[in-house]
C-alpha cells in the first residue's frame, strides 16, 4: 500500500514498539513521518476517511457471506490525550453499523467478583465488526499498579492472561491495533485549562483528572512495563504522539488503513445467479 501524500515512512512503522523501547525517550510534540503542517494534515485525514470507510464495509460485507475477520482498535492514554478525537473523527468516518463502541468505566460490584477479563470478553467484535476500546483491560495493570491495588504476583498473571486472551482472538480472525496516545503533562495542563474557561466543556471536566496528575510518573512507568510485557507479534503496541491532535488523528488513521488492507478483504460475489437476477429486473 503506497504512502498517502505528505508521508515519507508509514506511522505503523515508525511508532510500533519493539525491543528495547524506551516511553520515556519518546517526544510528545511531533510528527514522525509527516512534512506537512495543520491544515495539510486535516486534509490527507479527510482524503484518506473514504479509504478506511471502504475496507470497514467489505469487511462487515465479508461477514454476511461467512466471513470470519474482524477489527479491535484498544485506546490507551492518560486524561485529555484524545481517545474521544479518534473515536469521532477516525472510527466517525466510517458506517456506524459496522462498529462497536465499548467504553470501560471503573468495574461494577457484580465485575468486581469475576476474573478482570470477565467483562472484556463479551465485549470482543463478532465477524465482520469493527470494535473499539476506550480504555481496555489494560486498565487493570495499570492503574492497579500505579495505586498498589495488585501485588506483582498478581500483576504478572494478567500480563499473562491479557496476553493468552489477545492470541486467542487473533487466532478467531481478529486483528488487534493496540493505541497509546502519549501526551506530555504540559500539554495534559492546558487541555485541563480550556475545560474550565468553555463552558461547553465543563463535562469533561473531573477532579480525579487533577488527582491522577500526581502519579504521572508511576503512570509512565506502568506503561513502559506494558509495552515490555504485552507488545507481542500478533498484537503489537503502537505509540502515538499526542500533543499535536491532528496528527494523532492522522497517524491511527493510516496504522487502521494498513491493518484493514493487510487483511485482503473482498466484496462478496453474492450468493444468487447474477443473469438471472439481471433478466428478472428487467421484468420487474
Amino acid at each position: 500500500m503506497s504512502l498517502p501524500v505528505g508521508f515519507s515512512d508509514h506511522p505503523s512503522e515508525l511508532l510500533r514498539v519493539g525491543p528495547g523501547f524506551v516511553l520515556a525517550g519518546q517526544p510528545t510534540n511531533v510528527a514522525p513521518g509527516f512534512s506537512g503542517k495543520k491544515s495539510d494534515g486535516a486534509e490527507t485525514l479527510a482524503a484518506r476517511a473514504p479509504v478506511l470507510a471502504q475496507l470497514q464495509e467489505q469487511l462487515f460485507a465479508e461477514s454476511r457471506f461467512g466471513g470470519t475477520k474482524s477489527v479491535l482498535l484498544i485506546l490507551q492514554a492518560m486524561d485529555t490525550a484524545g481517545k474521544g478525537g479518534i473515536v469521532g473523527h477516525v472510527v466517525g468516518s466510517v458506517d456506524p453499523q459496522g462498529v462497536k463502541l465499548t467504553t470501560f468505566k471503573a468495574p461494577t460490584d457484580e465485575e468486581k467478583a469475576h476474573d478482570f477479563l470477565w467483562r472484556v470478553r463479551p465485549a470482543a467484535p463478532e465477524p465482520g465488526m469493527f470494535g473499539v476500546f476506550d480504555r481496555s483491560h489494560y486498565e487493570d495493570v495499570l492503574i492497579h499498579r500505579v495505586h498498589a491495588w495488585a501485588d506483582e504476583t498478581e500483576l504478572q498473571r494478567r500480563y499473562n492472561a491479557i496476553n493468552d486472551f489477545e492470541a486467542e482472538l487473533v487466532a478467531a480472525g481478529t486483528t488487534i491495533v493496540k493505541i497509546m496516545l502519549n501526551l506530555s503533562p504540559e500539554e495534559q495542563l492546558e487541555r485541563l485549562t480550556a475545560r474550565l474557561q468553555d463552558p461547553t466543556k465543563y463535562w469533561k471536566y473531573s477532579p480525579t483528572d487533577l488527582d491522577e496528575r500526581k502519579f504521572w510518573p508511576e503512570y509512565m512507568d506502568a506503561y513502559q512495563r506494558v509495552f515490555e510485557r504485552t507488545s507481542t507479534e500478533h498484537a503489537p503496541w503502537y505509540v502515538v504522539p499526542a500533543d499535536k491532535k491532528w496528527y494523532a488523528r492522522m497517524a491511527v488513521q493510516e496504522i487502521l488503513i494498513k491493518a484493514l488492507g493487510a487483511l485482503n478483504l473482498q466484496w462478496p460475489a453474492g450468493d444468487f445467479d447474477l443473469a438471472a437476477e439481471r433478466v428478472r429486473l428487467k421484468h420487474a
